[in-house]
């Protein structure tokens, strides 16, 4: 049995799906592909998939991650290409390694976001960000099926800055014919997790921001902090230890 780990896109309209569709296309997209999948047991056996830190519907993502187990040896590189061929355009398969062991999701303890602010000038926007950074405690409503909760989002944000507007950030880039703030965010995974929703109701809350329309926020990266705050990339192990040469004894097998 091989345990793979993949790392994925969600983008454009795709953003709009929630976990449970996103979870559905993929089970379609390894029975479209042949997979040799791994099965629960029990009366109703189940693929081997484990999901590690889904985002929130209405947020796109360059970093979502996914566990899944398989009986027989195969490319990597072959089934990424054959799953991107068999997933809905904005579902993109951006890389899989076999896993080196330990628990994926210990590993990954933060997330960093960039939101676009449209209709929020970079200044304005700084000056919440400085107002949110300068509190020890934000607090902020949030609904939930089980009614109104209080979480303070302050603890949770290791760091914030304003990106400078630019023309050449791609396609996804804000129109710059009006103003448009880009927060850019590290937020630590506590309990309750906070959300990049959560983010922009405690500026609202320090300086009042209330932006025009509303944000577009996208996940760019996952993983542990290190001791200067950025994120590690919770694959870069299962990357060395594929490219490490097999000695020894068991290289005679």
């Amino acid at each position: 049995m091989q345990k793979l780990r993949l790392c994925y896109a969600k983008r454009g309209r795709l953003r709009f799906t929630s976990h449970r569709d996103v979870a559905r296309s993929f089970e379609r997209a390894l029975r479209r592909a042949g997979v040799p999948m791994a099965y629960s047991q029990g009366f109703s056996p189940r693929p081997k998939v484990s999901w590690i830190g889904a985002s929130p519907t209405g947020v796109a993502s360059e970093a979502e991650y996914v566990e899944v187990q398989v009986v027989e040896l195969l490319d990597v590189e072959k089934l990424r290409a054959a799953l991107d061929e068999a997933l809905p355009p904005g579902l993109d398969v951006l890389e899989i390694v076999v896993s080196s062991g330990g628990n994926l999701t210990e590993r990954i303890e933060a997330s960093e976001w960039r939101v676009e602010l449209d209709g929020v000038s970079p200044a304005e926007l700084r000056t919440a960000v400085a107002a949110l950074l300068a509190a020890e405690s934000v607090e902020v409503e949030r609904a939930t099926k089980d009614g109104k909760r209080i979480i303070d989002v302050r603890p949770a944000v290791v760091s914030a800055l304003v990106e400078d507007q630019s023309s050449d950030a791609g396609h996804d880039a804000p129109d710059l014919s009006r103003p448009c703030g880009i927060l850019v965010t590290v937020v630590r995974q506590t309990t309750p997790t906070v959300r990049p929703d959560d983010v922009l109701s405690a500026l609202r809350v320090v300086a009042d921001l209330i932006p025009p329309v509303p944000a577009k926020a996208t996940r760019m990266a996952q993983g542990r902090l290190d001791d200067d705050g950025a994120l590690v990339d919770p694959l870069a192990q299962d990357r060395v230890a594929e490219s490490e040469p097999v000695t020894g004894e068991q290289g005679r097998r």
